[in-house]
């Protein structure tokens, strides 16, 4: 008997990509299928997009945006667990936020801003609405009805 010689016989590659390129494919497909889904909800939210819309970036859309956020904002719901209390308080926070925004660009709407925000700093010392947070959420609702 003979000793069996090693085989010399290599087996085909199976892929006849160069090491690297699979890779590079799949970060390449990775990349394209962002671009693409971006532009795609780009695309959707410019379809849907509200006609009827105040435009936005004007002091008077911001203060009336404060206004309607506070006239749908109900102090007897800020500490309520689940959605009530989430849409209360990001009404309230809103309400200040937009307020000061429209301050910020036109002072015919810093009493406004002044007022909500008279109001959360006193609700962050007492942490209830008190007869004083709500004297200032009245007012800054006659403000609102005055614009």
């Amino acid at each position: 008997m003979q000793p069996q010689r090693p085989s010399t016989f290599a087996p085909a590659s199976t892929s006849d990509q160069q090491p690297g390129t699979r890779s590079r494919t799949i970060v390449l497909s990775l990349v394209a299928g962002l671009v693409l889904g971006a532009g795609g909800m780009g695309a959707a939210w410019a379809m849907n997009a509200d006609s009827n819309a105040v435009a936005g970036g004007t002091p008077a859309a911001d203060a009336r945006a404060a206004c309607e956020a506070l006239d749908g904002f109900d102090p007897e719901k800020y500490t309520a667990k689940g959605p009530a209390g989430e849409v209360a308080l990001n009404r309230y926070a809103a309400a200040g936020a937009l307020s000061a925004s429209a301050a910020a660009a036109d002072a015919k709407y810093k009493e406004l801003a002044q007022t909500i925000r008279r109001s959360q700093d006193r609700h962050a010392q007492v942490f209830e609405f008190d007869a004083t947070v709500k004297r200032d959420l009245d007012q800054a609702r006659e403000i609102c009805r005055a614009l």
